[in-house]
């Protein structure tokens, strides 16, 4: 019996040293820091593929001739100008009457006719 007084003794103990609580310590120092991996390679770029040729480019066709410029019809012949009648004689000029003259002495001249 002394067997299972000691074993509630140390279970009372060990479910009493949980409620106690001692301070934490100072921390340790802190671990060295890993190694960093290498890079890996990047790939190759593809090259560009080669630009085509241009087609030829085709001839212009031949220019038309200008068609022949036809012919002018003759003129036809103007008929001659007929003679001009002889002008008549002017009739002989009659002569103007005396000049007359007023009181006052004004002279009055009457056209030719």
């Amino acid at each position: 019996m002394n067997y299972s007084k000691l074993s509630v003794v140390a279970v009372m103990t060990l479910a009493l040293s949980a409620c106690i609580s001692a301070p934490a310590g100072p921390p340790g120092p802190q671990g060295a820091t890993g190694a960093k991996g290498t890079t890996g390679y990047t790939g190759a770029t593809g090259g560009t593929g080669a630009t085509g040729n241009t087609g030829a480019t085709g001839n212009t066709g031949a220019a038309g001739g200008t068609g022949a410029t036809g012919t002018t019809g003759a003129t036809g012949y103007t008929g001659a100008t007929g003679n001009t009648g002889n002008t008549g004689n002017t009739g002989a000029k009659g002569n103007t009457g005396a000049k007359g003259t007023n009181a006052d002495g004004t002279v009055i001249v009457v056209p030719a006719r």
